[in-house]
């Protein structure tokens, strides 16, 4: 069970990637600078722009928001399982 969820964890770690090269694709494509050096650092702050930039052009949080932010928290709650259960 304990390896299962650090498996899961994992995956998730991998999906918040995805979601989160996405949302730097489109915060580029909006016009914000991205700073590729400095990525790691600044990657919660393109995912707060994200959520403010798509809010206002459309009144709705953008749709690639919940699944980066649901994917990095299942991710830390599935590893904190595991390793509890372990």
């Amino acid at each position: 069970m304990a390896n299962t969820l650090l498996v899961l964890a994992i995956l998730f770690v991998g999906l918040f990637v995805i979601f989160s090269i996405m949302i730097v694709n489109e915060v580029s494509r909006r016009g914000v600078k991205i700073n590729y050096f400095l990525l790691r650092l600044y990657i919660i702050k393109y995912i707060h722009q994200y959520r403010k930039i798509t809010k206002e052009e459309t009144g709705k949080v953008g749709p690639l928001y919940y699944p980066c932010v649901g994917s990095v928290n299942m991710a830390l709650v599935c590893a904190v399982l595991g390793l509890v259960l372990k």
